[in-house]
């Protein structure tokens, strides 16, 4: 979240952020309701000084023995009370209303993100490896999966119903390798602690990280209660620290989970709907960073590193993509898009995002740390991402991996996780 001084002194730098993120919230509200804050604000201060004016003259005027003089005054200090409390509760009203109008203004770009409309603006920094080249008849995930008897989606849409499924033998036992594999790797090699955070939030967790209110619509919620099913591990990994002030030389606090992650993919309109690209239902392992404000962006790049381990140990080639402004998520001011490449669809899939936040979450979370001992809480900047999304690689892995037959080569990195296997074949 911006802050609200920020808004108000840097309006035409808001709005041209808003611009170039394709935003269509107009500030003209928060303008107005700043006014009406500022100008109620003004009111009720002259108004105290008046009171305090004239609480002085009453109690002269009273060891005077002068009442009748001090009477008209003591009713000008009645009514200006009824007027202060009046302001008061219009100013509270208002800034009430300033923030939630805070909590739908996307966070600013990093000067290093490239201009732009959408996708077609960002821009590649490098890629990592050659795609294999088939002497045969390429098969896609789920024909591949589904032949093998390790993935069953029919069955998993009657127990529950689309975008969901069922792994099973060395398909559930691939997949609990790939998330074995890539939190040995993050804790034994990148220095991030393991956490087995809650499943479900509430609410204000939610906005801590800033899905709510603005992505109500893509989250599960529990009914009759103020608890979510998670998206993602980023928003209990985070709000490990909200409402804190953290003290000491404890930066960059590095954080890694796996969770299943629960999305209504609401704004997905039908994209994607065969296979596992887009579930309801999936598994991720997260990177997080809680991050000193000098070192952050240096943060985001350690980060984007760790992620791109995991592909390159499994030999699954890739690129790194830096997202342009209009391609950006709503609580970025930087990300990079690792994306994998698919056989199947002849190009590269995003299989991890990695955003630095800057301090847009940390101040709706109320996430600070001081400088120095008695200083001044300032928040801290926060980094996430996806170190990977389990189910897309899963899917890399059968369709990069596939052989003639329709068997799974089983990468070399992965097979001491499955005590030795070569291959998955009928």
């Amino acid at each position: 979240m911006l802050s609200v001084d920020f808004v108000r002194n840097n309006l035409e730098t808001v709005k041209e952020s808003l611009k170039s993120r394709n935003s269509t919230l107009s500030l003209e509200s928060f303008e107005n309701l700043d006014k009406e804050r500022r100008s109620a604000i003004t009111e009720r201060d002259n108004l105290k000084a008046k009171c305090n004016r004239l609480s002085e003259e009453i109690g002269a005027l009273m060891k005077a023995k002068q009442k009748e003089i001090a009477t008209p005054k003591q009713q000008k200090v009645a009514t200006a009370k009824i007027r202060i409390k009046e302001l008061e509760q219009l100013i509270e009203e208002t800034e009430a209303k300033l923030s939630n109008i805070l909590l739908t203004i996307p966070n600013l770009p990093h000067e290093s993100v490239p201009l732009g409309a959408n996708e077609h603006a960002n821009k590649e920094i490098h890629s990592w490896g050659n795609p294999r080249q088939f002497d045969f008849e390429i098969k896609d995930h789920i024909d591949l999966g589904t032949n093998l008897g390790i993935l069953d989606q029919a069955r998993a849409a009657k127990i529950t119903g689309a975008r969901f499924s069922i792994l099973r033998g060395l398909g559930a036992r691939l997949e609990r390798a790939l998330i074995n594999f890539m939190l040995d790797i993050h804790t034994k090699e990148h220095g991030y602690q393991e956490v087995l955070p809650p499943f479900i939030v509430n609410s204000a967790t939610l906005q801590g990280t800033g899905q709510l209110p603005k992505f109500a619509d893509d989250l599960f919620k529990l009914e009759k209660s103020d608890y979510w099913l998670i998206p993602t591990a980023e928003v209990p990994l985070t709000n490990i620290y909200r409402d804190e002030i953290l003290e000491g030389d404890i930066f960059p606090i590095n954080l890694t989970a796996y969770t299943p992650c629960f999305r209504s993919e609401a704004g997905s309109y039908g994209k994607d709907v065969r296979g596992l690209i887009r579930q309801h239902q999936f598994d991720k392992v997260e990177l997080v960073k809680i991050s000193h404000p000098d070192k952050s962006y240096e943060d985001l790049e350690t980060l984007t590193k760790d992620a791109e381990v995991i592909l390159q140990r499994l030999e699954l080639p890739y690129r790194l993509i830096l997202l342009s402004t209009g391609d950006m998520g709503f609580s970025a001011s930087k990300t990079y898009d690792l994306e994998v490449w698919l056989p199947s669809q002849n190009t590269y899939r995003e299989i991890s995002s990695c955003s630095n936040c800057h301090d847009f979450q940390a101040r709706r979370a109320q996430i600070r740390f001081r400088r120095s001992s008695g200083g001044k809480p300032e928040p801290v900047h926060t980094i996430n991402g996806s170190g990977l999304a389990v189910g897309r690689t899963w899917l890399a892995i059968l369709e990069n991996y596939q052989e003639a037959d329709g068997s799974i080569t089983i990468p070399k990195a992965l097979r001491p996780y499955l005590d030795g296997l070569e291959k998955i074949q009928l």
